[in-house]
This record gives C-alpha cells, structure tokens and sequence, in this order.
C-alpha cells in the first residue's frame, strides 16, 4: 500500500507554520558555516575571468550565469539591468522553452476555461507580476543578455567555473547564481504516478498538458489539500467537471488553516460541487482497457472513478546537479547567508532552492513562494553589484486567488503575513471578508485576510513585521473584520509611540 500519507511523509515539516513559518523552517538551525566578508568579493576576480575567456566555451557572456529560468531569473535579470551590468555580460541557462515568466499563473488564470479569458504568454512573463515591464524574449535581446533555452545543466565543476549542459555544451562563468526552483513531487511509477492522464504542474508544458485532459475529462480527481490542491480543483469547477480533493490530513491547507477558517473553505468548494475524501490513503492509481488512468484505489479497498487526476503532493528543491555546493540537511536546499552567498566564493542560490537564514524568527528557511523568489533575487544581485551589505530580512507571505474566472459567482483572494503561531481570533462571516489574527504571548504575530480592500492588505505586512502587543479579548469582540483591523492598527500605533 501507498497511502497518500507515506507520499507526504517528507513534507510533513514543512507543511506545518506553526513549527516553521515558511514551507521548510525549523525554529532553530544556526549557519554554522563562517563567511569572512574578504573572501567575498569578486570585482577583482570579473577582471582576471574575461581575460582568461576563450573560445572553447559555449556561452559569449560569462561574467554572470544564472541557472535556471524561473522567476528569480527573471527577477535577477531586470536587476543586472538596472545596475548596467547585464548587456555582454550575463548569460541565463534555462531547461524551459520559454523566458521567464510568473510561475504562479499556471494554477490559476492559466487553467482558466477557454472561454473565460484564460492567462497566455507573453502576458505574464516576468516582472508583471509586480507591476514590472513584460520580459519577453525580445526584451532579453534587446539588453544583451545571452538565452540558453530547453537544455539544463547536469553538472558543475567548481575549480575551472564551468557547468556542462544536457547537450553537451560548455559553459564558463565568472559569478554563478543557482535558481533551479523546484521539482514536483511525485508519485511512484510502480503505483501508477506516470500513466497517462496522471498530471504534475511546475512549469508550461505540464499545464498544457493539464488542459489537453480537460478539454476531454468528465472526473477529475486532485490529490493534496495544499496550495495546488485548492486551485487546481477551482480551475476544474470552471469546466463544470466532477471533481474530488482527496488528501490525508484533517482539512484543507492544515499548515496554515484553522480548523473553522478551512471548513469556510471547503463548504465554498462543496457548494460549487467539489467533493472531499479527508484523512484518505492511496494504495495505487488503476488503468483502464486503454492504458490511462481509470480509477484511484483507497487504502479501504473503495475505488474512485476518474479520467484526469492531478497530484499536487508538494516539491523538492532540484539540487541534483549542486549538492557539492553545500546542502542544508534539516531544511533541504542549497545553504546560503543573508546575502545568498554560498559556501564556495563566487556562487550564490537564491528562491525556492536556497536555505537562508530567516533573520526576524532567528532560524533557517527554505520558502518556495513566488514573493521570497523576487525578493532574494534582486537582494542577491545588488550584494553581489554594489557596496549593500545588509541581511535579507524576510517578512513570510502566502497568498491564493481562485474562482476568478467570468462567471464565477464568488471570487477568492486571500493573504497571509508572519508566522501563525499561538492562539487564534476569527473574525467574520466569509460574506465576502474573513480575518484570522495570530496570538502569541500577547503580540500579534501573523494575520490572514480574505476579500480586504487595496489599503486593508496593505496594513498586514505592517502588523506582521511590528508584532504589536493586542488586547485579545477587545478583538474576539470585535462585530466585524473591519472594526478588528482598526483595533489591530491602534495596536501598532501604540507601539509606535516613544
């Protein structure tokens, strides 16, 4: 038997903020490792690198390599612009057939039903997502950045600085920047995990291959109650298929959600005739006469019929061709410093794949959000570039918009800041506006917010980050979300006063 359990068991820390805020971050692991700041600079090296170039390389520009292209690619990409640093001088190798592009559109507007205006490149490459210019191909020739498509590196050699690719190709580098991202976890061949209409979603292809089994689906099965789990199944409300979320825990999105905040959720779901199969186990996914997938076979015997079923079971950080770089053991990834410097002089990681140290909770993180990607990107890149020396200071974000197509009678758009630690205080009636307020020890550590308005948002990193001491029992009285985001906000002025 493989119960869905056992495919989860690795990410049970990190699917847990209360013991970590990001998806991997335990409340204490030091850097252990030493990062003299004179061993660390690299401008003099630049200068003995381009002269000692030759022609044997692969690449024209390798001042900077950045492998892998996703986000943080894209971000880092518009920083060495910013900073004159990029036109001759940066070469970005990526295993996509596409320049970088906002990765989370493709649980969202991406699976969008055709007719309700689903997202398509080039409309989000990156940095749109943050109100950026759009990245396209062009965009990268245009600024003399050099783009190695569909052809992932395999291996490193640290003492020449030179990565080969799957091709073959040779490629050399001065400063090397790591932003592979992540891999989906997957299900076990042997049990079915790779049978056709089984689907995994990490980058365009898969999503296109997604909405091919869409297109001719009548059950739809998601496997995981996470992030993936929850707009997946959203997406396939949108073509009005028969759907069922089956995952091991208690309720939906357990790492973050109360109790009550997620049977809000999932009664959403239900009335938009989502099915749920809690605390499930999986023994193996059945094929059909015709060799795709038929069926999923509980660990109770019962079978659930389904055409299209999508596994959404968490990722890995893809440090495969990287490990001799140095990896973080407890929360996996490759490890850095508050510059996103690595053990090895010239070679930085950043994103999903980077253990860094998370400096307002004092403990190393691993967070694989699109937000934490931007962000260490470009901290990266100005260490790296200019004379900044300060930390990466993370303030944890996790958001979700789902239901947003035409049509869709209620929309969903929620966001959470800091860590969910401590008691709770729910406010609302989810009509459209819930709140859900962290408590610990008398300060407000994290806050989640769904349906808040454009300035109602922007209060929550203020709170997050301030941790305002909050008088809990003013709040649970609170007669509406909007009252108790003004109690929060006394709080925090309180705070402020000399």
């Amino acid at each position: 038997m493989f119960p869905v359990r056992k495919a989860m068991a690795g990410l049970s820390n990190s699917l847990q903020l209360k013991h970590g805020l990001a998806l991997w971050c335990p409340r204490s692991s030091p850097l252990t490792r030493p990062y003299p700041s004179s061993s660390i600079r690299f401008n003099g090296f630049h200068r003995n690198f381009v002269v000692a170039s030759s022609s044997s390389f692969s690449n024209d520009n390798r001042e900077f390599v950045i492998v892998g292209g996703g986000n943080a690619a894209g971000y880092a990409a518009r920083t060495f612009v910013e900073h004159g640093m990029a036109d001759g001088r940066l070469c970005i190798v990526s295993k996509e057939a596409y320049a970088p592009y906002e990765r989370p559109a493709l649980t969202k507007g991406y699976l969008f039903p055709l007719d309700k205006k689903p997202a398509r490149l080039p409309g989000f490459h990156t940095c749109v997502g943050s109100g950026g210019e759009r990245q396209t191909p062009e965009w990268y020739k245009e600024k003399g950045i050099e783009m190695i498509y569909e052809d992932p590196v395999t291996t490193i050699n640290i003492e020449k600085q030179t990565l080969t690719t799957n091709s073959g190709k040779l490629l050399k580098y001065g400063s090397l920047i790591i932003a592979t991202g992540c891999t989906a976890s997957r299900f076990p061949e042997k049990i079915g995990g790779n049978l056709p209409g089984v689907h995994y979603i990490r980058d365009i292809a898969d999503a296109d291959s997604l909405i091919s089994s869409l297109e001719k689906a009548k059950k739809v099965v998601v496997v995981g109650g996470g992030y993936i789990g929850m707009e997946v199944a959203a997406a396939a409300v949108g073509w009005k298929l028969d759907t069922t979320i089956i995952f091991p825990e208690n309720h939906l999105l357990q790492r973050l959600f109360t109790p009550s905040l997620a049977q809000r959720y999932e009664e959403l779901y239900k009335e938009n005739g989502v099915k749920f199969l809690k605390g499930a186990s999986i023994k193996n996914l059945e094929a059909g006469s015709n060799g795709q997938v038929a069926a999923v076979k509980l660990g109770d015997g019962s079978t659930i019929e389904a055409d299209t079923i999508i596994i959404g079971i968490g990722a890995k950080p893809a440090v495969s061709s990287f490990e001799m770089v140095g990896l973080n053991t407890t929360v996996g990834g490759i490890q850095v410093d508050g510059l996103f410097r690595t053990s090895i002089p010239g070679i930085f990681a950043v994103g999903d794949v980077a253990a860094f140290p998370l400096k307002m909770y004092d403990r190393m993180a691993r967070v694989e959000h699109v937000d934490h990607a931007r962000r260490s990107a470009q901290h990266c890149v100005k260490a790296l570039l200019s004379a900044q020396t300060h930390t990466y200071d993370y303030l944890p974000y996790f958001y979700s918009r789902v239901f947003e197509y035409e049509g869709s009678p209620k929309k969903v758009w929620w966001q959470f800041f800091g860590d969910n630690a401590g008691e709770t205080v729910e406010i609302g009636n989810f009509d459209p506006k819930i709140a859900t307020f962290w408590i610990d020890s008398g300060k407000l550590k994290g806050v989640l917010l769904e349906s808040g308005s454009a300035e109602e948002f922007k209060l929550l990193p203020e709170l997050a980050r301030s941790q305002p001491s909050i008088d809990k029992a003013k709040l649970q009285k609170a007669s509406s979300v909007e009252e108790a985001l003004e109690i929060a906000k006394a709080s925090l002025l309180v705070g402020q006063k000399p």
